[in-house]
């Protein structure tokens, strides 16, 4: 049994990976942390856990988190950094869902989250978690950066065109609007009923912090630096991200075959048939991205449509598929989970 961590498992993300890790066969669950609820059972805070956790949370203090194979970070940015070196000294697999890891270069880091970074060497060694790209690296990994919503949604859009060399890089477009669950579970004028429901609306237009994550991660792929466009919108639902993903195709192509071709073997990825329009409802609860990708009268830009929900695929579910991986497990496990309707 792999004997798991979780720091911070009191919000959207930490539940999400609870009622995933709680149907695992071969976890068990041995501490869940939280400073402000020490004592209270988690059961309490979420009833919809009653049954599967029976553990308190406890104080991060005593939370014995080396004595566990992998420790999840499911904890605002910045608290996984000044922790995770006792940790890996200790022997013990560290997942963290923030971003304390994800950005390669320390100093662009530093500028988008204002903060000086604790363990910089440590971010040289972070392998990125997105499966689909990195599945080699996860498998050797002893610290994982488990990527973005909106990146994971975004990257896995552009990855088949990126690879081929088939758009213009210069001037990649990405349209993407998200549920407010990604926002966290935490008192936010912004989405408080009252003021995201019945609503639409951008944000983050000059720059986003999942802006230079994005790029990093279509760089890779592209050898090459991208121009990218990104902008997301809050849009009037829990979960779910939707991007909408334009580039301008540089040579013809068939690019139904070519997305069925690269994701032909990916568990969680589904490229639905040509003339598809994938909905964020149906990956609801689930750890798949469903793609459908056009070309618009036939011109010379590609459209791909791509969409998760923010708190699987795009958070919990990607950690626990990276979790499988590191652990020499069927990637599924405990993933194949059938989306939620309504």
């Amino acid at each position: 049994m792999i004997k798991v961590g979780i720091v911070g498992g009191t919000g959207y993300t930490g539940v999400e990976l609870l009622r995933l890790l709680a149907l695992h066969p071969q976890v068990e669950l041995r501490s869940i942390t939280s400073r402000a609820d020490a004592g209270e059972p988690v059961s309490q805070m979420f009833p919809s856990l009653r049954g599967h956790v029976d553990l308190c949370f406890v104080h991060p203090d005593e939370a014995l988190l080396d004595q566990c194979d992998v420790v999840f970070f499911a904890t605002p940015n910045g608290i996984a950094m000044h922790q995770a070196r006792g940790l890996l000294d200790a022997g013990v697999k560290v997942i963290d869902l923030a971003a304390d890891f994800r950005i390669q270069d320390v100093a662009e880091w530093e500028k988008w989250y204002g903060m000086s970074h604790a363990c910089p060497d440590l971010v040289a060694e972070a392998v990125y978690g997105l499966p689909e790209v990195n599945r080699e690296q996860i498998r050797q990994a002893r610290l994982v950066a488990n990527p973005g919503c909106y990146p994971t949604a975004v990257q896995l859009g552009f990855i088949p065109l990126l690879e081929e060399g088939l758009v213009d890089i210069s001037g990649l477009i990405a349209d993407a609007k998200s549920g407010v669950s990604g926002a966290g579970r935490k008192a936010e004028v912004g989405i408080l009923f009252a003021e995201s429901s019945d609503n639409f609306k951008a944000y983050g237009v000059a720059g986003h912090r999942h802006l230079p994550e994005i790029r990093q991660g279509l760089a890779r792929v592209a050898q090459h630096e991208v121009g990218l466009t990104f902008v997301p919108h809050l849009t009037p639902m829990i979960r779910g991200i939707h991007a909408t993903l334009y580039g301008r195709l540089k040579r013809d192509v068939d690019l139904q075959a070519l997305f069925e071709q690269r994701y032909a073997n990916e568990p969680f990825v589904d490229v639905m048939p040509a003339g598809s329009q994938p909905e964020t409802r149906s990956v609801r609860g689930s750890n798949r991205c469903r793609i459908a990708v056009y070309r618009p009268q036939q011109g010379d830009t590609a459209v791909v449509l791509s969409v998760i929900d923010n708190l699987v695929k795009g958070a919990a579910g990607q950690a626990v598929q990276n979790m499988n991986i590191m652990f020499g497990l069927p990637e599924s496990t405990a993933l194949s989970i059938v989306p939620l309707l309504p």
